[in-house]
């Protein structure tokens, strides 16, 4: 079930007021049940809903949630607080990336959730990206860097206070965590 709370609708209801009459909100998620999912929010035109939307009414207005975006947004709550510089709006949504693998699944396939949903977003503002190249039998996580990563003059600080910190903290069980780039060929590294 997906939650609107009363600050959110009346925060949309002032910006619908600036809008066509009967014009109304449409979510859709990019991506559902990935680590790269994301929520778009428009405004909808009267009669530019899909058939297939569910639609769910805020009073003075509707939100539209594409049908293929709901399981995704199960249990989301969209929210606006109000602060001294006008207010947030925010949208939570906890299955919107997906689930994290059970302490059952393959060793690779956690550690690929971690780079993803926890490192990659990390080192994305320096332009970097961090790959898994492999997890060999005794547990060694062998990483391959890229992007502004390639080269950066500060790699290893990152692989041993933010990487290997986050992947010891979600998957304890490994033994070593190892760069296998070669850092000389990078050719826009960010340091």
């Amino acid at each position: 079930m997906l939650t609107v709370t009363p600050t959110a609708r009346d925060y949309f209801a002032r910006l619908l007021e600036e809008q066509p009459p009967k014009t109304g909100l449409r979510l859709v998620v990019r991506d559902p049940g990935t680590p790269h999912a994301d929520v778009e929010l428009n405004y909808c035109p009267a009669g530019r809903e899909a058939a297939d939307d569910e639609a769910h009414d805020c009073g003075s207005f509707t939100l539209f949630v594409e049908r293929d975006s709901s399981a995704a947004l199960s249990g989301a709550m969209i929210d606006f607080e109000t602060d001294e510089t006008g207010g947030e709006l925010s949208i939570r949504a906890p299955g919107l990336k997906g689930r994290a693998p059970g302490a059952d699944a393959p060793l690779s396939e956690r550690v690929a959730w971690v780079l993803d949903t926890r490192v990659n977003p990390m080192v994305a503002g320096h332009g970097g990206r961090v790959g898994l190249v492999e997890v060999t039998e005794d547990r060694d996580v062998v990483l391959q860097f890229g992007g502004g990563c390639h080269g950066c003059g500060m790699v290893d600080v990152t692989l041993k206070q933010g990487i290997e910190t986050q992947l010891r903290e979600a998957v304890p069980e490994i033994r070593n965590v190892v760069d296998a780039t070669d850092h000389s060929t990078g050719s826009k590294p960010y340091y």
